[in-house]
């Protein structure tokens, strides 16, 4: 019961959604949108139509209809405490809408190489924006910043990547995303949560009804916070009562500062340092989740990029050496204050890109490389085929699903081991022919 088939009633609202929107225009400033953000976003002003045409509470009758599960939640809503004027408000009337579910059933064939990621999530639009933002605020930034302890170039990369300096925060009707993500049923549990807090929100008088607008996935603000981050992390700056993550940029620069903060960032420490990798270094020997101290990695050849000195404070700092395109590609130590940046985003693409941003924001240079672009990463179903492929080698890559993931990085490494490869774990064009080339040769 719980997978919707959306039949030819989604065929027609994609349709009609492809005819009405188009992009998010701004008044203000010219806006680089191009990035992905920590949660997914839709921004054409038609978010709060109906496009539904048929009634959609009727037309899967092999499934749960929207009118019985609206039913039953709106019982949960009830015994969760929330008032019944809330519970009007965000239920009453509330119809489903089937580009949510398209949007969280497709997933994209090609996965975009990191080093265009991080072109665009440091270009030279959003570089400027960043500097401009933080010269028009910097003695407020520079106070939120002192009193979380995290770095103001840092909060400025996660806004800008996060909805372009308050440019794009979505106008799409959350609690209608999250019912019907809730209906679909694949993420249930986590949608009514987040369904929940919103309620809690309105009841605590932090938000109005209206206010609870943004991605089509159910984050919100200039920040991208989800219902229950929000009631865990936002912050009231100025305040006013209100943590108005919304249209205050304190207020939200402050949220994602108490985020961040929290989560155990360490003031004056580094997130990420690029190193060049001596051709004598054994791949077989390193665990990509193992953090060693700085000195031992400087042991192993391991120096930073132009030969800069190293710090005698980064020397006894624990760092992880991560090769996010292989052996070929840069390499990066990531300290404990990159994986703070993973707990807004669980994402290595996404914690260097805020890391880079805030780098060039504050004047510096951006990673050296190269990258390995003739090496490019696998698409969905290239990876499913590998994931298989390993599998039939006796590499257990775990049930294929088109997604690198942990165990199948974990399962190449061991395959690219046992035939004297550099062991990097790097789910590319060239690990893909090697291995479909190993599984050939054992038919």
């Amino acid at each position: 019961m719980r997978k919707i088939n959306i039949g030819m009633v989604a065929k027609a609202a994609t349709l009609l959604f492809a005819l009405t929107t188009f992009g998010c225009a701004t008044n203000v400033r010219e806006v680089d949108t191009s990035a992905a953000q920590s949660q997914p976003q839709m921004t054409g002003p038609c978010v709060s139509c109906d496009l539904s045409g048929a009634d959609l509470t009727e037309a899967k009758p092999e499934v749960e209809r929207f009118s019985d599960w609206l039913t039953g939640f709106r019982v949960r809503l009830i015994h969760s405490g929330a008032k019944a004027e809330t519970i009007a408000s965000m239920l009453d009337g509330l119809k489903p809408d089937v580009r949510i579910i398209e949007r969280d059933q497709s997933q994209p064939e090609f996965v975009r190489p990191i080093w265009s990621y991080l072109d665009i999530a440091a270009s030279d639009l959003r570089i400027s924006n960043g500097q401009k933002a933080y010269a028009a605020r910097r003695k407020t930034i520079d106070a939120i910043a002192e009193r979380y302890g995290v770095r103001a170039e840092i909060l400025l990369a996660v806004w800008g990547l996060e909805s372009s300096y308050g440019a794009i925060i979505g106008k799409n009707d959350i609690v209608r995303s999250l019912a019907t993500l809730a209906w679909e049923g694949r993420r249930r549990d986590w949608a009514e949560r987040q369904l929940i807090a919103a309620a809690q929100m309105i009841d605590r008088g932090f938000a109005t009804r209206d206010q609870l607008i943004g991605s089509w996935a159910g984050a919100m603000g200039q920040t991208q916070f989800i219902p229950t981050t929000y009631l865990e992390w936002s912050a009231d700056w100025d305040g006013d009562g209100r943590h108005n993550i919304w249209t205050n940029e304190f207020d939200a620069l402050a949220s994602a500062a108490n985020l961040l903060g929290q989560a155990g960032w360490e003031v004056g420490a580094p997130v990420v340092l690029e190193v060049v990798i001596p051709e004598t270094f054994e791949l077989d020997l390193w665990d990509p989740e193992r953090s060693r101290p700085v000195s031992e990695w400087v042991k192993c050849g391991l120096r930073l990029v132009g030969n800069a000195p190293w710090s005698a404070d980064d020397l006894i700092r624990s760092a992880k050496l991560e090769l996010p395109a292989g052996r070929s590609g840069p390499g990066f130590l990531t300290f404990p204050n990159f994986r703070v940046i993973k707990r807004y985003n669980n994402s290595t693409s996404y914690a260097l890109g805020v890391a880079l941003l805030a780098e060039r924001i504050a004047g510096g240079k951006g990673f050296v490389g190269p990258w390995p672009k003739d090496n490019v990463p696998l698409s969905r179903s290239q990876t499913h085929e590998l994931q298989a492929a390993l599998n039939a080698l006796g590499h257990n890559s775990g049930q294929p699903d088109g997604l690198a993931g942990p165990n199948t990085r974990r399962a190449l490494r061991d395959f690219q081991h046992a035939h004297d490869l550099d062991a990097d774990g790097y789910v590319g064009s060239s690990a893909y022919d090697a291995v479909m080339a190993a599984g050939a040769r054992k038919l």
